[in-house]
C-alpha cells in the first residue's frame, strides 16, 4: 500500500514536472522573441549596414553610350536644319524662275550707260535678246562678250537690277588716229582696233591719217605698227616745250607706216605739203633738223615734195619732176 502511494506520489510529481517544463520552454521561446525584437530595433536604429546589405536599385543602360546618343541628336538637328534651308531655297528658285515680277518686259527695262561713240543700236541689239525673259537666266558673261565684239567697246558689265531690270555699262575705246584702210577712213585705238566712225556725228577728232595697215592685216601685226606710231607721237610731243615751237603732232596730216625701218610723215602748212623721212630711231631730232633746214630747201629748190633725214649729216631733197634732185 505504501509502495503504490510512493508511485502515485513519484507519478504525480512526474506529472507536475511536465506543465512546468512546457511553461519553461514557452518563456524561453518568448524570451528569445524578445531577443530578436531587441536585435531588429538595433539594426533599424544604428547598425543596418553590418546587419544586411542595402539592395541596390538595377539600372537599365541604353545600347550607345550618352555622348554617342548627344551627337546624334545634334546630327540629326543639323541635318533637319539643311534640309529645311534646301527646301526653302528650292521654293525660292522655283517663285524667282517663274514670277511674272521677274520678267524683262520691254527695252525699257534696259538701262545703258557709257555709250557716246558706239552705235546705241547695236548694244541694244545685243541686250534685244534677253526681252521677254526672266532676268534670273540672262546669260550675263555671255551678253559681256557679245558687247566687247562691238568694235568701239573696250570693255562692258552687265548687272541685274532686281527685280526686271538690266544695267548695262559701256567703256569705249579712246581713238589716237584716223586710217586709211582701202578706200575708207576709220578711227583706230593705241591696241591697233580699227574702230570705223563715231555714231555721234557731232564728236570731231583731229588726228593724224594713217597709211600702211590692210584690211587683212593680223591684229598683232597692226599693235606692232601701232607702238611705232605711239612713240613717234610720245617723242614730238616731248619737243612741245621748245621755246618758240608749236605742236609737232598738229603739223602732222599724215604718216606713213608701211616701211617700219623708215616712217615717213607728211607734213603740211601754208608753205605747202612736204613728206619728211624719219628713219625708224630718233623721230623728235630728225624732226627739228626739218624745220631747221626746210626754209633754206625751198629757198634753193622749187616744189618740195620730200625730205629725207636717214643719212646723218645730210639732207635729200626730192623737188618735183620739173626740178633737179639735190643735196645738202
Amino acid at each position: 500500500m505504501a509502495r503504490n502511494l510512493i508511485e502515485l506520489k513519484d507519478q504525480g510529481e512526474h506529472d507536475n514536472d511536465e506543465p512546468r517544463k512546457s511553461v519553461n520552454r514557452r518563456e524561453g521561446i518568448s524570451a528569445r522573441a524578445v531577443d530578436l525584437d531587441h536585435t531588429i530595433d538595433l539594426d533599424d536604429d544604428d547598425a543596418a549596414q553590418f546587419l544586411r546589405t542595402e539592395k541596390r536599385v538595377p539600372v537599365r543602360r541604353g545600347a550607345l553610350p550618352a555622348k554617342t546618343v548627344s551627337w546624334l541628336k545634334i546630327g540629326t538637328a543639323f541635318v533637319a536644319v539643311v534640309i529645311v534651308c534646301l527646301v526653302v531655297k528650292e521654293a525660292a528658285i522655283q517663285y524667282a524662275e517663274h514670277s511674272w515680277r521677274f520678267r524683262i518686259d520691254s527695252s525699257d527695262n534696259v538701262e545703258v550707260t557709257g555709250v557716246h561713240n558706239a552705235p546705241r543700236a547695236q548694244v541694244m541689239d545685243v541686250a534685244a535678246h534677253d526681252l521677254a525673259r526672266n532676268i534670273f537666266k540672262v546669260p550675263l558673261d555671255e551678253r559681256k562678250q557679245q558687247l566687247e565684239q562691238i568694235p568701239w567697246v573696250e570693255s562692258a558689265t552687265v548687272m541685274r537690277l532686281l527685280p526686271n531690270r538690266l544695267a548695262v555699262t559701256i567703256k569705249e575705246r579712246t581713238p589716237v588716229a584716223f586710217v586709211q584702210i582701202g578706200p575708207r577712213i576709220s578711227l583706230i585705238d593705241t591696241n591697233g582696233v580699227v574702230m570705223g566712225m563715231p555714231a555721234n556725228r557731232q564728236t570731231k577728232y583731229s588726228f593724224p591719217v594713217i597709211h600702211g595697215i590692210t584690211e587683212t592685216e593680223a591684229l598683232s601685226s597692226r599693235v606692232a605698227a601701232m607702238k611705232i606710231y605711239n612713240r613717234l607721237v610720245q617723242e614730238l610731243d616731248s619737243g612741245d616745250g621748245a621755246k618758240d615751237s608749236a605742236n609737232y603732232v598738229r603739223q602732222l596730216s599724215e604718216v606713213d607706216l608701211s616701211d617700219p625701218k623708215n616712217v615717213s610723215v607728211t607734213v603740211s602748212n601754208s608753205a605747202g605739203t612736204v613728206v619728211v623721212y624719219l628713219g625708224e630711231t630718233d623721230f623728235l631730232n630728225g624732226y627739228k633738223r626739218y624745220l631747221a633746214t626746210i626754209a633754206d630747201a625751198r629757198r634753193q629748190y622749187q616744189n618740195v615734195q620730200s625730205v629725207d633725214l636717214r643719212f646723218e649729216g645730210q639732207i635729200v631733197v626730192n623737188p618735183d619732176r620739173k626740178g633737179k634732185p639735190g643735196g645738202k
